[in-house]
């Protein structure tokens, strides 16, 4: 099975409101950018990369968790990051059980985390 699958087969086996608000998180971060690519990580987590890690996320116990490896860095005038705020590095957004979910600025954010991840891959070269 690849990570693609593997993903289908989590959101589909959560049952309530987070196998919802997981597969339309997925689904916007899909369609940033087409050249995103899925990989199944961390002992079960999806993770999307493009030119490096952009972001991992986790279904808890009331919340969906999405977790961007660089989030620090990335600018946020929507102020989406309402998680992990006191981290280095990165930064998260919870969603909770009735959060709308603005796809606009999670495009954004995405679109920001890949311009990121290029920008340091061309100062390595």
């Amino acid at each position: 099975m690849n990570a693609s699958e593997r993903i289908d087969q989590l959101i589909a086996g959560i049952t309530d409101w987070r196998g919802e608000t997981f597969a339309h998180v997925r689904k916007i971060i899909l369609e940033a950018d087409p050249q995103i690519v899925e990989e199944w990580k961390y002992m079960g987590s999806p993770v999307w990369y493009r030119d490096g890690m952009i972001a991992v996320a986790n279904a808890h116990k009331g919340k969906v968790k999405l977790t961007f490896a660089n989030g620090a860095s990335l600018p946020d005038p929507d102020k989406l990051f309402n998680a992990g705020l006191e981290g280095n590095a990165r930064r998260a957004i919870d969603f909770l059980e009735g959060d709308r979910i603005n796809a606009r600025a999670l495009k954004n954010l995405v679109r920001a985390a890949i311009e990121y991840n290029q920008s340091k891959s061309k100062k390595k070269a």
